[in-house]
């Protein structure tokens, strides 16, 4: 998997300060996708081992972060899921801070249904260490600035600690 860029100090993606991971890859193609340049799925950097550990030691030594938000591109795209379900995992057992996380797909469609359009064998463990989820493609007919967190008025927020998804 490669990434777009690491933002380490960012207030637009999610409750606080936080780091935001720029995943690569997105067959989506919203119109009017503002990081269209991250839908190549080999577009910027290789994401590795090491791209973990420096994100982690920048939330652990830095105790005004408030989380993690991974956005692209698109995570939940199956060829991103397994890598980033791995770094979900340790993320949140080394840090124990919150995850934020953008996709294009719909939860209960695309996600949690097994005959989902993103559904793979990573998807529910990868929802697991998500605390909240904004689901649904930009839509340019949509769009509202004035929206906290989101781009366009079909996107949702869901804090997924408070919803029962039985996974």
């Amino acid at each position: 998997m490669h990434y777009a860029r690491i933002k380490y100090r960012t207030i637009e993606n999610g409750e606080g300060i936080r780091v935001s991971l720029f995943v690569s890859g997105c067959n989506l193609r919203c119109k009017g996708c503002h990081n269209a340049q991250a839908l190549d799925f080999s577009y910027g950097n290789k994401f590795t081992g090491e791209t973990e550990k420096e994100i982690i030691d920048f939330v652990n030594n830095n105790s005004y972060i408030s989380g993690l938000t991974i956005l692209g591109g698109e995570p939940f795209d199956p060829r991103n899921q397994e890598v980033l379900t791995k770094f979900a995992k340790r993320f949140k057992e080394e840090t124990n801070k919150s995850i934020w996380c953008y996709t294009g797909y719909i939860l209960e469609r695309d996600l949690l249904d097994t005959n989902g359009r993103a559904y793979t064998q990573f998807t529910k463990e990868f929802l697991k260490h998500i605390d909240v989820l904004i689901d649904g493609p930009f839509d340019i007919d949509q769009r509202d600035l004035t929206l906290p967190f989101r781009g366009s008025r079909n996107q949702r927020i869901l804090n997924l600690r408070n919803l029962n998804l039985n996974i």
